[in-house]
């Protein structure tokens, strides 16, 4: 079955409106939520930004059901060690809710502007490379590393989503990921890609023009370009049908997960409206089955 998460960066909204929203998608039929993870905002560097691992692990506390990730955790933030210990605690304290999306860094700003990571991205993929095994070996799952487990035991899987489309990252993807995720402004390289994420799990994160009823369609696609234009195909407008048509055509490639990015900044209008509208229509109609 296809699985739909939100996604909300947590920029400008407050750590109440943030978990709000998550419980407003509960109630609306989405699987989970998941979360931007940055220094500063991207191209917004005056706006606060509340701090990745920290704003999930209080949605979590505040929802029932969804599932908590990221797209992504930036690898260059944190330790392997720190991370490992992380993910399961929230894993753990989730009750197994816990997706652990990784990449190198997309916003290389930060990265000077912080005096964090390495600069050369190549570098920096090759530096998660090495650091998804050492996750794993703090996880105690490489028994012939003769690494002492450092995180606590765990009680459930933790999924690990890898996000990005450059060749060494596919090759990650390949050799590590539950899931790979292709990026809004990257929608375009799905066709290709895809059989290149070997047995990966394919998922996409798309920003949509949600057109609800009684609403002006024309005005909803001039204010989603307006803010979302330079996403090109990740940004998709439309009613309920439309939007029903675009992503039965994302699951005839195999997508099996829809990160849905709302250019209204996802008001609990258009979450519940969605919900009914396009998540209990998708699956009534069959869409995401095997």
């Amino acid at each position: 079955m296809v699985e739909w998460y939100l996604f909300l960066p947590q920029v400008r909204l407050s750590a109440a409106e943030i978990a709000e929203r998550a419980r407003h998608a509960e109630a609306s039929g989405f699987d989970g939520m998941a979360f931007i993870d940055h220094l500063e905002a991207p191209g917004l560097p005056d706006e606060s930004i509340w701090e990745a691992m920290g704003i999930a692990t209080w949605v979590a506390a505040k929802t029932e059901r969804l599932r908590i990730g990221h797209l992504v955790l930036c690898d260059a933030f944190r330790h392997p060690a720190v991370l490992a210990k992380q993910a399961v605690t929230l894993s753990e304290a989730s009750g197994g809710r816990f997706d652990l999306g990784l990449g190198a860094g997309s916003w290389p700003a930060e990265f000077t502007r912080f005096d964090v990571g390495l600069q050369d991205p190549v570098a920096r993929v090759e530096q998660l490379g090495r650091h998804l095994v050492s996750i794993r070996q703090y996880w105690g799952d490489d028994k012939q590393s003769g690494v002492p487990a450092q995180a606590p035991r765990r009680s459930h899987p933790i999924p690990l989503v890898l996000g990005g489309t450059g060749p060494r990252m596919m090759e990650l993807v390949r050799s590590y990921a539950d899931w790979w995720n292709v990026p809004a402004n990257h929608l375009d390289k799905l066709p290709k890609l895809a059989p290149a994420a070997g047995t990966a799990r394919v998922s996409v994160q798309q920003m949509v023009g949600f057109v609800r009823a009684g609403s002006d369609p024309d005005q909803v696609r001039e204010v989603s370009q307006r803010r979302f234009g330079n996403l090109g195909s990740g940004l998709v407008c439309g009613d309920a049908d439309e939007l029903i048509r675009h992503f039965n055509g994302l699951d005839a490639q195999r997508v099996e997960r829809f990160y849905v990015w709302f250019a209204d900044f996802a008001v609990p209008e258009s979450l519940h409206e969605f919900g009914e509208t396009v998540i209990k229509a998708f699956a009534a109609a069959g869409g995401g089955l095997p």
